[in-house]
């Protein structure tokens, strides 16, 4: 592929591998998960102990997501995705041997912002693909993600039960490397913006929102639908624990296979958005989530039904998602890390208070309270969507042609 600082465009090699990376990538901020126990008795402290290293990661990846996407905007695919590929090995490695529970809260403090590698990878797909597939291309890298958060626990439970919890980590670290090396021939090695320092490129961040009343409207919806998800999913897992289901673990945590569904529908999402806009595929989108949403208090001991309609919540909501960060990215994408980083916080914000949001509700109001309550917040954030302003680049360029 021929690179210049000028036009650029992305082969579909080049975004099938910043997909897999991403995939890659994101997988390890959950791979451990099913091994906190395991964890806890060989450091020798309880279970409970070991809990907080979920935050302890994710906490990590919004600082990421401020101090690391951005720089997408400084440096070329070539040089960025690699080496931060490899900083996210070494650092897996290290954690591999770390001696006790805060050396590990540590490691994966700075594993979590690592794994915001994700975020640049679609962040570099909508700076670089033609305008008229940008949104099926960052689709294709959402599908990248997705596939690696629905797979991730799978894998790390194995691989920790193959050869321990160490082990599994140096060997996710392996394929974090051999993505790394894999993946750079495809990528782009000029075409980054050079005319801003780094703390000018991570400082933008608060001007863009005050700067782009889009960029304030996709990051509100996208919260609030965000938001629902969380409180979805962590209320779902919270009331089947509980009587009269008490179902164990691994019974609830088999539900999140429903998700595969929303998988199948991130690519389709970003071929519809190229075609007829980001605006119709926000709003059907979140019209089956806030539908669904309402099947699922009433879906409770009727497992066909609990299926279905989480598959549908999922699919709606990741084909909002593909359709509301392509149209983000395309408000300046060559400013698309900094405006990604910015959407990104606010989403993951929001979506950290739906996770606790859902612990709260679930005893004061119910089940059934809180799928009302998520379902308004999909429909206000349907409405947002429709009162968007911006003119779809993608649309537009079809029509141009």
């Amino acid at each position: 592929m021929t690179v210049t600082d000028k036009g650029t465009r992305l082969s579909g090699a080049a975004v099938a591998a910043l997909a897999l990376a991403a995939g890659v990538a994101i997988a390890n901020g959950y791979a451990l998960q099913p091994s906190l126990s395991d964890i806890a008795r060989d450091f020798g402290v309880s279970a409970s102990r070991m809990t907080p290293l979920a935050s302890v990661t994710m906490l990590g990846y919004l600082v990421g997501l401020a101090l690391l996407v951005p720089l997408v905007d400084r440096f070329s695919p070539r040089g960025l995705i690699p080496v931060q590929m490899g900083a996210l090995a070494l650092l897996l490695a290290c954690a591999s041997v770390a001696a006790g529970p805060v050396a590990l809260d540590i490691g994966f403090f700075l594993v979590g912002a690592a794994t915001t590698v994700a975020a640049q990878c679609s962040a570099v797909v909508g700076k670089y693909v033609d305008p008229q597939t940008r949104a099926r291309g960052m689709g294709t890298v959402s599908a990248g993600i997705s596939a690696g958060i629905l797979l991730s626990r799978f894998v790390g439970g194995l691989l920790a039960q193959w050869c321990g919890w160490r082990g599994a980590l140096l060997v996710l670290a392996g394929f974090v490397a051999l993505s790394a090396i894999g993946g750079r021939a495809f990528l782009p090695g000029g075409g980054a913006g050079r005319y801003r320092g780094y703390s000018t490129t991570v400082g933008a961040i608060p001007s863009l929102l005050c700067e782009y009343v889009e960029l304030r409207r996709r990051a509100c919806a996208g919260m609030l639908w965000f938001f629902a998800f969380n409180l979805v999913w962590v209320g779902l897992a919270i009331r089947l624990a509980q009587s009269p289901y008490s179902l164990s673990a691994a019974t609830i945590g088999s539900y999140s296979l429903a998700g595969v569904l929303g998988l199948a529908v991130t690519r389709v999402a970003g071929r519809l958005a190229d075609r007829y806009g980001g605006r119709a595929v926000i709003r059907y989108g979140l019209a089956v989530s806030a539908i669904s949403t309402l099947v699922l208090g009433v879906s409770l001991g009727r497992p066909g039904w609990l299926v279905v309609a989480l598959a549908t919540f999922d699919a709606g909501c990741f084909a909002a998602q593909v359709a509301n960060q392509a149209s983000v990215v395309a408000i300046q994408p060559a400013r698309a890390g900094a405006l990604n980083a910015a959407y990104l916080m606010l989403y993951y914000g929001a979506g950290a208070c739906g996770a606790v949001a859902a612990g709260i509700l679930v005893e004061l109001v119910g089940w059934g309270v809180m799928m009302i309550v998520a379902a308004v917040a999909t429909t206000v954030a349907a409405l947002i969507s429709m009162r968007s302003t911006m003119i779809d680049v993608s649309v537009e360029s079809t029509r141009a042609g």
